[in-house]
């Protein structure tokens, strides 16, 4: 579900007319879902690991060198140099120092740091993308713009989350009359996604039922 339709659902669930085209969203309200869309997207996708965010890239390290451009877009989750995996290290300064202990890496200010090696070094990493968003080229970008721009999030969920997520936002009153509908489906939609997104059935959650 495209961006423009996402937000022609908004309307329709608020009860607002609903738009053929960008150019028409002029009023607040139609500003404030605009925004609101891209909050709960973001917020969705930062929440937790999710596998559809997973991407990987490979860095070169010269021979010699402790540190390099920290290019990766996205919080990184595993990094290998030689096959092996390096673990990430609060603590800056034996980098700096020149101490620091193998299979160890570390981040100062746009850099990424790593022990000196006498010979060039390829690193593998995989990393979860900040990205939350595809165009119609299918080229990834941070916000929801034009009419064509669809969520990472995996539909069916996409809907369900944005559209009710995006409501119960713009209303932000219990007392409304679908507040409470919205949430338990916003609740459901996430609890799916949760448990249906995973390529391994075995760590899918389960249910069990025990007898007396």
């Amino acid at each position: 579900m495209n961006f423009l339709e996402l937000i022609n659902k908004c309307l329709l669930e608020l009860n607002y007319k609903q738009v053929n085209s960008m150019s028409e969203l002029v009023k607040n309200d139609h500003k404030r879902i605009v925004s609101i869309l891209n909050v709960v997207n973001k917020e969705i996708c930062n929440i937790e690991g999710w596998n559809f965010l997973l991407r990987k890239m490979s860095l070169s390290l010269p021979a010699g060198c402790s540190e390099i451009d920290n290019t990766v877009n996205g919080r990184i989750l595993y990094l290998f140099i030689d096959g092996k995996k390096y673990n990430f290290s609060e603590n800056i300064e034996p980098f700096l120092t020149g101490n620091s202990t193998s299979e160890t890496y570390s981040s100062f200010s746009d850099k990424l740091v790593f022990p000196k090696f006498k010979e060039d070094k390829n690193i593998e990493i995989i990393y979860y993308t900040k990205n939350c968003v595809l165009d119609s080229e299918n080229n990834e970008k941070t916000d929801l713009e034009e009419a064509y721009d669809t969520s990472l999030i995996p539909m069916p969920f996409a809907e369900q989350l944005l559209v009710y997520g995006a409501c119960l936002r713009l209303k932000a009153n219990p007392q409304y009359f679908k507040f409470s509908y919205w949430l338990s489906m916003y609740k459901e939609a996430l609890l799916n996604l949760k448990s249906k997104t995973s390529v391994s059935a075995l760590s899918s959650p389960v249910v069990n039922l025990f007898r007396k």
